[in-house]
């Protein structure tokens, strides 16, 4: 049992946990908690590690996908593992995980695609929430800005919920060229924007679609929304102006599942 805040493990499980640059450099992640452990694949699974506490209540379906990884996990004292956590409150097991990496090309290939283009979004749960509505939605990628927030920082791995293990994703220096991409293979690019010419709802989503997505505090910068073939809005009552980012994908997200149904 790790007893020690010295430990090479714990000391490498912090340094992900806080460090983009590191998580970078070592293709890891952690994903903490039960639900995050038992959606884990078996495949991207490097490392386990549980508290003592853990460890004496773990639940059956926790002990049988242990026993099904080809590597021991290591228990941790509580008083170490609280420190190696993310959370407030540890559940008490966390992965270290490689991390995914996808080619933009299998996600336009995708049989009518549904796409989210991300502009500079920083929040890290926004993020998260966005990958979860998306993979709710049926998104068959996201392309996201390289001045978006870390996918795997910690805050997004957690509001994913899970869905971090399953929904493609890109990151670009150029968007404005994928973007002209996506329209030279009919893809149809709608920006979300307050000033849109158009209501969300009454638009035609059935085909090939990408939702332009900008950042929480200033929105699609102007060349963005240029490129795009249409600006769409979603209209307000009261005195709400806009909607959190990853409210407002949502919105439209759930508006082109239903019209695919």
């Amino acid at each position: 049992m790790i007893t020690s805040h010295a430990n090479k493990g714990v000391k490498e499980v912090i340094q992900i946990m806080q460090k983009a640059k590191v998580r970078k450099e070592r293709k890891l992640f952690v994903a903490e908690g039960i639900k995050m452990f038992l959606e884990a694949p078996i495949e991207q699974i490097e490392k386990i590690y549980v508290s003592e506490n853990f460890r004496r209540q773990m639940s059956l379906p926790c002990k049988e996908k242990l026993a099904m990884l080809p590597n021991p996990y290591e228990t941790v004292a509580d008083e170490i593992f609280r420190k190696m956590s993310d959370t407030q409150t540890p559940q008490g097991i966390l992965c270290v995980m490689k991390q995914q990496h996808y080619e933009l090309e299998t996600m336009l290939l995708a049989e009518n695609p549904l796409l989210l283009i991300l502009e500079d979004i920083q929040d890290p749960g926004n993020l998260g929430t966005i990958v979860r509505s998306g993979e709710g939605a049926g998104v068959t990628g996201i392309i996201m800005s390289d001045h978006t927030a870390d996918i795997y920082n910690p805050k997004t791995i957690r509001s994913t919920m899970g869905s971090i293990y399953r929904m493609p994703f890109f990151y670009t220096a150029c968007p404005g060229k994928i973007i002209e991409e996506l329209q030279r293979r009919k893809i149809t690019v709608y920006a979300a924007h307050l000033q849109g010419a158009r209501s969300y709802d009454i638009c035609d989503y059935r085909g090939g679609t990408a939702f332009l997505i900008g950042n929480e505090a200033n929105g699609l910068q102007d060349e963005t929304v240029k490129k795009a073939d249409t600006a769409v809005k979603i209209p307000m009552n009261g005195e709400v102006e806009s909607l959190n980012a990853a409210v407002a994908a949502s919105v439209l997200l759930f508006e082109a599942a239903r019209q695919r149904r």
